[in-house]
């Protein structure tokens, strides 16, 4: 199955490293399945402690469909969530600021 991997970096509000990682610890079923039907794979989330900066990369399968998700409600209600802890936008998403690649080695 063909992949293709992004970056993106997120923002945590200062205080809340543990918080953060507790909620993910413990994330909802219901998300997880959500993001593979969309063709998430392989997600993972890194933490930049000095600057609270969330390191996220992720593959995603060709035919994808992660532009539905903020449309859907669990997403949404995850977003709702997440926004006391991390920078959000108006509609609650949080702001994801998209990293290109500059050097790859397999």
């Amino acid at each position: 199955m063909s992949t293709e991997k992004i970056a993106f970096r997120m923002f945590l509000n200062p205080g809340c490293v543990e918080e953060y990682k507790q909620r993910h610890d413990t994330i909802w079923p219901e998300l997880s399945a959500l993001l593979k039907t969309a063709g998430v794979r392989d997600y993972s989330i890194y933490l930049d402690e000095e600057h609270h900066v969330l390191f996220a990369v992720l593959r995603r399968t060709a035919g994808h469909t992660m532009d539905t998700l903020p449309a859907h409600p669990v997403m949404q209600r995850w977003w709702a969530y997440m926004t006391d802890i991390m920078r959000s936008n108006p509609d609650g998403s949080p702001v994801v600021e998209a990293l290109p690649c500059m050097f790859h080695m397999d």
